[in-house]
């Protein structure tokens, strides 16, 4: 920390003893501060010198000390050779019918084509829905011997 900025915790804590139930502005008490530390003597503002220097000596051991935690913070790459996750019943529906909502509303955005295609697969009934799931089971098993062979591999 700065010596003005140790000056003016210094003030607040002041403050805070002088007037318990006043609120100030943070402006006003800014200007305040700003002023008694221009027209400080130098003999008063070393004390606060010696703070910062004491402060940055003790930062300067504790960081002697620190150790970063283990770990990347963003994440383990993912390996481009393990195999892709299965598809679920509704993206194999939308993968089906994407192109034809394309074709009859050209000018679509990406939010509304699928905002269209969850409406369209909330009206499907489940007998309709059926193949889709059924489909999507079947590729989530091929996933899940897909998936083991490769750790086991790897």
């Amino acid at each position: 920390m700065s010596s003005y900025a140790f000056f003016v915790q210094t003030c607040w804590e002041e403050h805070k003893k002088k007037h318990p139930d006043s609120s100030v502005t943070f402006t006003e008490f800014s200007k305040k501060c700003s002023e008694r530390w221009k027209t400080m003597s130098a003999k008063v503002r070393s004390k606060f010198e010696d703070s910062t220097k004491s402060d940055e000596a003790r930062y300067d051991r504790e960081m002697k000390n620190y150790f970063p935690p283990k770990g990347d913070k963003k994440g383990k790459k993912k390996d481009p050779n393990a195999p892709k996750g299965s598809l679920s019943a509704f993206f194999l529906f939308c993968s089906e019918h994407r192109p034809k909502i394309k074709s009859e509303h050209p000018g679509l955005s990406i939010g509304d084509t699928a905002k269209k295609l969850g409406e369209m697969w909330s009206e499907q009934s489940a007998k309709d829905k059926q193949p889709y799931e059924q489909k999507a089971a079947k590729l989530k098993e091929k996933y899940k011997k897909d998936i083991a062979a490769y750790h086991a591999k790897g």
